[in-house]
């Protein structure tokens, strides 16, 4: 290969780097409708890799129809919050993915905590554990507050709780 060859490929890649060529045997379409459902069809993609990936839905094999149509409604919507979560952070936090703020607000969770009283009732407080200052720098960012901490309640009877739970609350006697 001659130099000059050399660089004139170099310059010619160059010249096409970014460019797509779109390839088809459909003769009725102009470029404009092409490119159109050539994008569609990269959003069609980008929808079942997110589905697939970020909400880590993969294919399970029902056996009854409405079944079916129960894991398809509950893919279809979680993609939905999905693609709403994305287009929330787009101005907000442009650098950021979906995927990236629930890893990051993950361990902000609910909890409720139960403890006896001397009448043999029980005082459950629901409470969400503090967020770190990287989480709250991000609520702030997305313009997100969480909910103020709802007020406790008394309930009489049993609790309904986990076995490994039930093991370490204490009984009275």
């Amino acid at each position: 290969m001659v130099l000059g060859e050399r660089e004139g490929g170099q310059r010619q890649a160059m010249e096409q780097d970014g460019s797509y060529i779109l390839r088809s045997n459909a003769t009725t379409s102009d470029a404009t409708t092409m490119w159109s459902m050539y994008m569609q069809l990269v959003r069609i993609e980008s929808a079942f890799k997110s589905i697939k990936s970020d909400l880590a839905i993969r294919p399970i094999w029902h056996q009854v129809q409405p079944r079916v149509e129960a894991h398809l409604f509950v893919a279809f919507m979680g993609y939905c919050l999905l693609a709403a979560l994305r287009k929330h952070i787009e101005h907000a936090a442009p650098g950021l993915s979906p995927r990236a703020v629930l890893e990051q607000l993950a361990s902000i969770q609910m909890v409720d905590v139960c403890l006896p009283t001397s009448d043999g009732r029980w005082l459950i407080m629901p409470r969400h554990t503090e967020p770190e200052a990287e989480q709250s720098m991000l609520l702030e960012q997305l313009g997100l507050e969480l909910p103020s901490q709802p007020p406790p309640r008394i309930r009489s009877g049993s609790l309904l709780l986990p076995e490994s739970a039930a093991e370490q609350v204490p009984t009275s006697s």
